[in-house]
């Protein structure tokens, strides 16, 4: 006669409540190794503030992120266009290679952080954690990343219609899909105000 089958305990395996909490409503940006940039290909960044920063279109306060912003322009590194949000900030960025842009990218956000934290008379991390970095590979792409930074402040003005306009483009593109590639895009060029800097 058979008695009863005793159950294995068991290890390892995905466990319910296991592992790192989620902060808020928004998912984190992934901590894992980026894929190698290749310098023809503009990328599409976001950073995002904390909830005790204080808002990033604050006349006094969006007057120190651009020219923070302008500041860290280099030969290698340079934000082509720009749009600041209340919590967050889109940039059009072009770099070298990975390396350029991950250090790139750490310079301007201390920049911008150093800025706020001085205009606002505050201390601590403004940022809240890594940026959010995409290739744009076609003209397409290109004209759709362009059209949504610049024209964003339009989807957040029916939120805050108080809101100035803090978006534009900062520096002249030299990435061929940013000069002259969006050109071919099915949809159209859009506006020399959009390629200006």
């Amino acid at each position: 006669m058979k008695g009863p089958q005793l159950e294995l305990p068991t290890w390892g395996g995905r466990r319910k409540g296991a592992g790192r909490k989620r902060q808020g409503r928004l998912r984190r940006v992934s901590h894992k190794t980026r894929p190698q940039h290749v310098q023809r290909f503009p990328l599409h960044v976001v950073l995002r503030a904390r909830a005790d920063a204080p808002p990033l279109r604050r006349g006094e306060i969006f007057s120190a992120v651009r020219h923070a912003l302008i500041s860290a322009l280099r030969a290698d590194f340079r934000a082509t266009h720009y749009s600041v949000q209340g919590n967050h900030i889109h940039l059009i960025v072009e770099a070298a290679d990975k390396l350029t842009l991950s250090r790139g990218m750490q310079g301007l956000a201390v920049r911008v952080a150093r800025a706020v934290n001085r205009v606002a008379a505050r201390h601590g991390r403004v940022f809240a954690d890594h940026y959010f970095a995409r290739e744009l590979r076609t003209p397409a792409e290109v004209r759709r990343a362009v059209r949504y930074v610049l024209d964003n402040f339009v989807l957040h003005a029916r939120v805050s219609p108080q809101a100035d306009v803090c978006a534009g483009p900062l520096e002249r593109p030299r990435t061929w899909l940013l000069s002259i590639g969006w050109r071919r895009s099915r949809a159209g060029p859009l506006p020399v105000a959009y390629w200006s800097g």
